[in-house]
C-alpha cells in the first residue's frame, strides 16, 4: 500500500490527517502527486467533528457568514456532529451543545441493522443541514462542484448509533427525479470512518433501492478518481461471486447466463455489468457472438483483487416505499 494508516491522540480526540488516511488504494503515484497538489489550496485546516479533529484535503465555499473571500485560513471549523452548524469557536460549539435536544438527522431512520442506521432526508424540507452537509463533503472531495441547489435531491445518511447519539459516518444523495436513471449523485465516507467497509455499504444501498424501485441504476458521471476506483471493486466483486454461483449449477442449461439476466440480479446497467467484464477480461468474442469465460482460477484470481465485502446491507432491515415522480422527463 502507498500509505500507512496511522492514528494517534489529539487533546479533543482522535485526529485524522490525509496522510494517515488510506482510501488511495488503486491510484498512481502521479495521480497522487496530483491529487495532493490540489489539497494545498484549502480555506479551512482541520474541523472538529464529534470526537475527532479531521484535516480537511480542499477548498469549500462556506457560508459567508463563516468565511469569506479575504478572510484568512481557519485552522479549526467547529461543527455540531448532529446539526451540522458551523462555529469559529470551540466555546461557541460547547455553548451549542448545551442547547439541543435533537442528536440525529433530520429525515425518516429507513434502515437500522445494530448500530448501523440510514436516515433518508429531503433537501427541500431540511435544506439549510443539507446544504451544510454538502460544504462539509466538499472539504473531503475533489469534485469541481457540488449541488448546493439541495431541492430536487434526496440524502442518505449513514450513522453509527450508540447511547450519546447518531453519528453521521457518510452519505449519498439522489436525485429525485433523474432523466438519466442514475441512482447516485455524491458519495462520501468521512475521512474518519473510512476504511471500515462503509464504502461499499453505500454502494450497495443505493442499489438495494434500486431493487425496491425494480429499476436498473447507476452513479452519476463522471466519477472521481476515487469513486472510480470503489465502484469498479465493487462491480467486480457482486458479478464475479454471481458467476461463480452460476457455473455451479447442476443443470448445463442453468449455467448459461446472458447480461440482463445479470442485470436482473444485480440492479446494475447493462452497460456498466458489460464495462466490467471487459476490463476483467472475461467477456469473450467467437463466431459472431459473446460469451462470458467463467473459468474458476480466472474468477478466484479476479475475486481476489476486490477486497472484502464491507458492511453487509440485510434488504429486510430497509423499511421504504419508492417516491412517486412525475414523467416530465419522458414525454
Amino acid at each position: 500500500k502507498l500509505r500507512e494508516r496511522r492514528e494517534r491522540v489529539h487533546k479533543w480526540g482522535d485526529e485524522f490527517t490525509h496522510e494517515n488516511h488510506d482510501d488511495h488504494e488503486g491510484l498512481g503515484e502521479a495521480d497522487l502527486k496530483e491529487h495532493e497538489e490540489l489539497t494545498k489550496v484549502k480555506n479551512v485546516n482541520k474541523i472538529q467533528f464529534g470526537r475527532y479533529i479531521v484535516e480537511t484535503w480542499y477548498f469549500s465555499p462556506l457560508p459567508r457568514e463563516i468565511w469569506k473571500q479575504g478572510d484568512g485560513v481557519i485552522d479549526i471549523l467547529y461543527v455540531c456532529e448532529f446539526t451540522l452548524s458551523f462555529y469559529r469557536t470551540k466555546e461557541e460549539l460547547e455553548r451549542h451543545q448545551k442547547k439541543i435536544t435533537i442528536r440525529h438527522p433530520p429525515g425518516d431512520e429507513i434502515y437500522r441493522n445494530g448500530d448501523v442506521s440510514v436516515f433518508e432526508i429531503d433537501g427541500e424540507k431540511a435544506k439549510i443541514w443539507c446544504q451544510n452537509l454538502c460544504y462539509i463533503a466538499k472539504m473531503f472531495l475533489d469534485h469541481k462542484y457540488l449541488y448546493y441547489d439541495v431541492d430536487p435531491f434526496l440524502f442518505y445518511v449513514v450513522c453509527e448509533c450508540d447511547t450519546q447519539g447518531f453519528h453521521v459516518v457518510g452519505y449519498f444523495s439522489k436525485e429525485k427525479e433523474s432523466a438519466n436513471a442514475f441512482n447516485l449523485a455524491c458519495i462520501l465516507t468521512l475521512p474518519q470512518h473510512q476504511r471500515k467497509g462503509y464504502g461499499k455499504f453505500i454502494i450497495s444501498f443505493s442499489y438495494a433501492l434500486s431493487r425496491i424501485e425494480q429499476k436498473l441504476g447507476s452513479p452519476e458521471k463522471p466519477l472521481s478518481d476515487l469513486g472510480k476506483v470503489s465502484y469498479e471493486s465493487f462491480w467486480a466483486r457482486k458479478l464475479l461471486l454471481m458467476l461463480q454461483e452460476i457455473r455451479q449449477r447442476k443443470d448445463p442449461e442453468d449455467r448459461m447466463v446472458s447480461i440482463q439476466e445479470l442485470a436482473d440480479n444485480t440492479s446494475f446497467t447493462l452497460q456498466d455489468i458489460k464495462n466490467t467484464l471487459d476490463r476483467l477480461q472475461i467477456l469473450r468474442y467467437s463466431q459472431g457472438s459473446y460469451y462470458i469465460n467463467v473459468n474458476p482460477k480466472i474468477l478466484e484470481y479476479h475475486l481476489a483483487k476486490c477486497g472484502g465485502e464491507g458492511v453487509p446491507v440485510d434488504p429486510s432491515k430497509i423499511h421504504w416505499t419508492p417516491h412517486l415522480t412525475s414523467d416530465r422527463w419522458f414525454r
